[in-house]
C-alpha cells in the first residue's frame, strides 16, 4: 500500500488524536488547516505537521494532498466534503458525516461521479471486535437475532454556548452520540427498520438532550436505544438471539465481549483489538478503500443509518435553524 498525504481540517481534540495517529502510522502529518490561526500555531507545537494552511481553499489547492479528514462541527461537514470532492480529494469525515440523508445522498453521488472514496469516521465499523462479532453472529453464534439494546449516555458540562447544546452548530445527542448506537443496532438487523417509535426531551437551547428510540423491521427484530447528554449511562450493547446473547461495554472503541449460551449458561469471552488504535483502524480501512478503488462500498450502510436519524428527527418535529434556508 502506498503512502497517502492527509490534510486535517480542524484543530479540536479529535483532530489532535488523528494527528497523533497519523504521526504514529506515517511519521508525519502532511497538512492542516483552520480558520483559527492561534490554534493552528499551538497545534504545530504538539504535532509534526509538514504544511500549515490558513484557509480550506489553500489546502484543497495542494495537489499533493490525497485525503481530507474533517474534524469540525457537524453543520459545516457537507460544505467541506463537497468542496473537497470537487477538488479531487478522498474524504473521511467525523460523525455525523452530514446533518440529514439528503445531504449525504448528494455527496455519495458526487464521490461516485469523481471516483473518490467518501467515508464516515465511525469507530464501531472499523474496530476488530465488531468485525469479529458481526462475522460470528452471521455464522449463527446467537441463533436468530431477536433484540438489540444500546445505551449511550454522557454528562456534558453545563454550557449553553458549547457546540453540544448549540442548534446553530447541529448540536444534540442524536447527531453527536446517536450515530454510534444506531450503527450498532442496524449492524445486527437483517433489514432496514420500517417502524420507529420515539420520544425526546429537549435541552433549554432547543436541541435533543435525551431520547428513547425503538426500531422494528419486517423480520420483527427490535432495537431499543437510549441516549442522553446530561445523564451518564454505561456504553453498553446487548445482542440477543434464540441461542444466546452477546454483551459489550464501552462499545464505541470496544475490545472485549461476553457471549452467554442460552441452553447451558456457558460463557465465552471474545477479546480482540486495541482501543488506543481506534483511529488507526479507520486510517487503515480508508487507505485500503482507496488502494482497492472501492469508491462506494463504504456508503450504503452509512446512508441507511443517516436515513434513520433523519426520520427520528422528523418524528420529533425537530429541524435545525439552518435547514430552513
Amino acid at each position: 500500500m502506498g503512502k497517502y498525504n492527509w490534510g486535517i481540517v480542524g484543530t479540536g481534540w479529535i483532530a489532535g488524536e488523528m494527528a497523533q495517529t497519523l504521526s504514529d502510522e506515517h511519521g508525519e502529518i502532511y497538512s492542516i488547516t483552520s480558520t483559527n490561526s492561534k490554534e493552528l500555531k499551538e497545534f504545530m507545537k504538539k504535532y509534526p505537521v509538514k504544511k500549515i494552511y490558513y484557509s480550506l481553499d489553500e489546502l484543497l489547492n495542494d495537489k499533493e494532498v490525497d485525503i481530507i479528514y474533517i474534524a469540525t462541527p457537524h453543520h459545516v461537514h457537507s460544505e467541506i466534503i463537497q468542496k473537497s470532492l470537487e477538488a479531487g480529494k478522498n474524504v473521511i469525515s467525523e460523525k455525523a458525516i452530514t446533518v440529514n440523508n439528503e445531504e449525504l445522498e448528494e455527496l455519495i453521488q458526487l464521490a461516485k461521479d469523481n471516483e473518490l472514496v467518501l467515508m464516515e469516521a465511525m469507530t464501531v465499523l472499523h474496530m476488530p471486535l465488531w468485525k469479529t462479532i458481526k462475522d460470528e453472529v452471521d455464522k449463527g453464534l446467537v441463533g436468530t437475532v431477536k433484540m438489540i439494546q444500546v445505551n449511550f449516555g454522557s454528562h456534558k458540562e453545563y454550557d449553553i454556548n458549547n457546540r453540544f447544546f448549540n442548534p446553530d452548530l447541529a448540536g444534540g445527542a442524536l447527531l453527536d452520540i446517536g450515530g454510534y448506537a444506531i450503527s450498532v443496532a442496524r449492524l445486527f438487523m437483517y433489514s432496514q427498520p420500517t417502524e420507529i417509535l420515539t420520544t425526546v426531551k429537549y435541552f433549554e437551547t432547543g436541541v435533543d438532550e435525551q431520547s428513547v428510540i425503538v426500531l422494528k423491521n419486517k423480520e420483527e427484530q427490535m432495537a431499543s436505544i437510549t441516549l442522553s447528554m446530561q445523564a451518564k449511562q454505561p456504553k453498553r450493547v446487548l445482542i440477543t438471539g434464540d441461542k444466546g446473547y452477546i454483551e459489550v461495554y464501552d462499545y464505541p472503541r470496544g475490545t472485549k465481549a461476553k457471549f452467554v449460551e442460552t441452553e447451558t449458561g456457558d460463557e465465552r469471552i471474545i477479546e480482540i483489538g486495541d482501543s488506543l488504535k481506534a483511529l488507526a483502524y479507520e486510517v487503515s480501512d480508508m487507505e485500503k478503500l482507496i488502494e482497492q478503488k472501492e469508491f462506494s462500498s463504504a456508503n450504503s450502510f452509512t446512508l441507511e443509518v443517516m436515513k434513520l436519524m433523519t426520520k427520528i428527527r422528523e418524528k420529533w418535529g425537530f429541524i435545525y435553524p439552518f435547514e430552513n434556508k
